[in-house]
């Protein structure tokens, strides 16, 4: 893996480096918001491993300018706030994964992997169609009647699952581990997100897409 370390804190970066670089993956490093920015926009990384308390420019407006730039390089969050708020607040920005400190390498290196598995997972695959719904894996690119729609990764996360188990219902229970794996929150946030996915691909139209089984889960079809 070629990967990109912003922290600024050192023993962190160098434990990374230690553990990460004998194993063969390649590690850029960058100690503040605005340096890890530039390599970022400048450079192809298979994955950021990102603090979210930097000097110059913090790790939620480098990730924001990171997606709005169009770079969908995977993004895992590190961050000694461990509150609910903060890590929604992270994934809202665009990340991907979230990894509260103190924390194993050895994690940080499972969640990577997990991250870029599911990402070429996605690369192969083809686009998604229900009705006039259309997700494209390759690009991220949605839309509805021809309309583009933006959405941020957990509802891409979402939207992905439904629409390939169409028109059948998924589990509650696994959507949360499509987005948070083994650590799902203790409240019902899912609620929240598919509220929004529903603001997003329904709302703007005639006819509802996305339908809630009650007690059970989600299903995405046309009725």
């Amino acid at each position: 893996m070629k990967l990109l370390i912003v922290e600024d804190n050192r023993d962190i970066s160098e434990n990374i480096a230690d553990y990460l670089e004998p194993k063969g993956h390649q590690l850029d490093f960058a100690g503040d918001g605005v340096q890890g920015l530039a390599l970022a926009l400048n450079d192809d990384f298979d994955a950021i491993v990102l603090d979210l308390n930097l000097p110059r420019l913090d790790g939620i407006s480098v990730c924001q300018q990171l997606r709005a730039n169009n770079i969908a390089t995977p993004v895992i969050m590190l961050t000694a706030r461990d509150q609910l708020d903060d890590k929604l607040l992270g994934f809202g920005a665009g990340a991907d994964d979230y990894l509260v400190k103190p924390f194993s390498v050895k994690e940080l290196e499972v969640r990577l992997q997990a991250l870029l598995k599911r990402l070429h997972h996605f690369g192969e695959a083809e686009e998604l169609v229900v009705a006039d719904l259309h997700y494209n894996p390759n690009t991220l690119a949605v839309s509805r009647a021809g309309r583009p729609l933006e959405l941020n990764p957990i509802q891409r996360k979402l939207l992905a699952r439904l629409m390939q188990s169409s028109p059948n219902v998924v589990k509650r229970a696994e959507l949360e581990t499509i987005v948070w794996g083994d650590d799902p929150p203790d409240n019902d946030i899912l609620r929240t997100h598919v509220y929004s996915l529903r603001n997003i691909i329904d709302k703007p139209f005639a006819s509802k897409l996305l339908h809630t089984v009650h007690s059970v889960g989600y299903c995405l079809a046309e009725k």
